[in-house]
């Protein structure tokens, strides 16, 4: 009985929207993201360095990606990040119509990520600040959410620096998944894709934080302004809010142009595993057409 009633139950709450369960796993996997990512930071600046550092944060943020990555990677493919989904649009790798959807899902989880993230440090934070929550100066809290530049930084540099390191991630993303290169072992892609984000954050991180997805700085930034930060975390840093918006899209669109010059587009012939893709492509898409009759 209890398992037909199991049975019964996940019947009944399943969606038969596709495209719907794609958006709830990007939301969840978003939000678990940031969650234990912006954690890390957190635990780092209100320990005052004492129970973390750049290093816990570099190698705490890639893992929470990771782990969102598997949680999500077989429902929605894991993307966790507007960037990485614009680029498998213009690459062909996903359909425009989901764009719009998925950005909303991730930039939902980051929001709501940033939420627990405050909630469980709250304490902490009035502790730190004696309930001033400042921007900028010696107990500075913004930058637990959200990415800050230095303050030599110019916007064009902050812009080239966000726009490179996102580019260098969707080339590492688009190799890991090319089935047709080297590719890695199905299950391990999360496990490669934290350690190229453990790479990017030990080596483009020094200016601004090495963003590389809006939605985990603008949503989280967001959250900051409503919970107490105020305005200034978009003025800061001659209102740097945007650049780690605009920068990671086109370093999204460079990354996934040069990967397909340089490499994906001299897959032809078409080599036995893409024909086998190809032909199991077409199959899934005819079966899910005449299930929709």
């Amino acid at each position: 009985m209890t398992g037909k009633a199991g049975r019964g139950l996940k019947a009944k709450v399943a969606l038969k929207s596709h495209l719907l369960k794609e958006a709830l796993a990007e939301l969840l996997a978003t939000f678990i993201m940031i969650a234990l990512g912006c954690g890390c930071v957190a635990q780092t600046v209100l320990s005052r360095g004492a129970l973390g550092g750049a290093h816990t944060i570099s190698v705490g943020f890639a893992m929470a990606v990771t782990v969102g990555v598997y949680v999500a990677g077989g429902i929605s493919g894991g993307h966790i990040n507007p960037a990485v989904s614009f680029a498998m649009c213009l690459s062909g790798k996903m359909k425009w119509a989901k764009f719009p959807v998925y950005v909303l899902a991730q930039y939902l989880g980051a929001f709501l990520g940033s939420a627990v993230v405050f909630g469980i440090n709250y304490d902490a934070l009035a502790f730190y600040t004696d309930g001033v929550f400042n921007v900028t100066g010696p107990n500075a809290t913004a930058h637990i959410f959200a990415t800050y530049p230095q303050e030599y930084l110019s916007l064009t540099n902050g812009f080239a620096e966000q726009m490179t390191s996102t580019a260098f991630l969707i080339l590492g993303v688009f190799a890991i998944l090319d089935r047709d290169n080297l590719g890695v072992p199905k299950g391990l892609e999360p496990i490669a894709i934290g350690l190229l984000i453990i790479l990017l954050t030990s080596s483009m991180a020094l200016n601004s934080g090495c963003a590389m997805n809006p939605a985990r700085d603008l949503a989280p930034r967001l959250f900051s302004y409503l919970a107490g930060w105020g305005p200034e975390v978009f003025t800061a840093g001659n209102h740097w809010w945007w650049v780690p918006v605009a920068g990671p899209m086109a370093g999204a669109a460079l990354g996934a142009a040069a990967y397909m010059l340089f490499i994906e587009a001299h897959h032809f012939p078409l080599s036995p595993c893409q024909e086998k893709s190809a032909d199991g492509l077409a199959e899934y898409e005819l079966t899910h057409l005449e299930e929709g009759k």
